[in-house]
């Protein structure tokens, strides 16, 4: 079995050290960047499984460096590292396309746990069959590249938002409340606000909606949740 990578990216050494040396005795593989130029040079020469990216760096910020990496790759999951907390940061990464953020200073058993609900969620979308090509209105959706079209016009979709889409067509016609999708989703237990999802959501919205502002395949249940719906106009949003 391949052993699984890690690229940590943080521009203080200590902190560097000690995230490397416990995640090698994880048994995990490390490589490591000090800063943002060079973060990007590892990620391309090395091909990590999961990356640790720290927000304030020199060279090339943190988001910075998420926003050259989801050009080209939707997939690698990336946890933002903060000492900030506050919620804009972890908000502005999530719309960047970050799957997770941890706030420093973290416990050992928390970083932990993170990564590996990560790598979870990576073998599993990697082990799905559900995953099939579909389409609504003028939508078309193809799991395989991560790619859809609406109006013969192609965009593509992160890891999380087609994981969310999916989870959403499958239950086509109920309400799902925000937290379950938090949990189905993003695989933990959500200790934020719910503005993430609704994040991912108005980003879905973008891509395959005629008017994002007025949507009617995936409704608003105020109060609740969201709900999605193949034939528009057969409920009220």
């Amino acid at each position: 079995m391949k052993k699984i990578k890690i690229l940590v990216v943080e521009d203080d050494r200590a902190i560097l050290t000690g995230i490397s040396d416990l995640l090698e005795s994880e048994g995990y593989e490390v490589c490591t960047a000090v800063d943002g130029q060079e973060a990007v040079y590892k990620y391309s020469r090395e091909k990590p499984t999961l990356i640790l990216l720290d927000i304030m760096m020199p060279e090339k910020s943190g988001y910075d460096v998420l926003r050259e990496i989801r050009k080209k790759d939707s997939s690698t999951p990336i946890l933002m590292l903060t000492a900030k907390g506050q919620e804009v940061d972890k908000v502005i990464g999530l719309e960047l396309g970050a799957d997770d953020y941890i706030v420093k200073p973290f416990g050992i058993n928390e970083l932990i746990a993170r990564i590996r609900v990560q790598i979870r969620r990576l073998e599993t979308k990697a082990g799905k069959k559900d995953f099939h090509p579909v389409q609504f209105g003028d939508v078309k959706i193809n799991p395989k590249n991560f790619q859809g079209s609406k109006r013969n016009k192609y965009f593509i979709l992160s890891a999380r938002e087609l994981s969310l889409l999916y989870y959403l067509v499958q239950h086509d016609g109920e309400v799902v409340d925000r937290f379950t999708l938090l949990d189905e989703i993003w695989g933990i237990k959500y200790e934020g606000t719910t503005r993430t999802l609704d994040q991912h959501i108005a980003k879905l919205r973008q891509k395959i909606e005629n008017n994002p502002a007025k949507p009617v395949f995936i409704q608003t249940v105020h109060g609740v949740g969201y709900r999605f719906c193949s034939n528009p106009g057969t409920l009220e949003s």
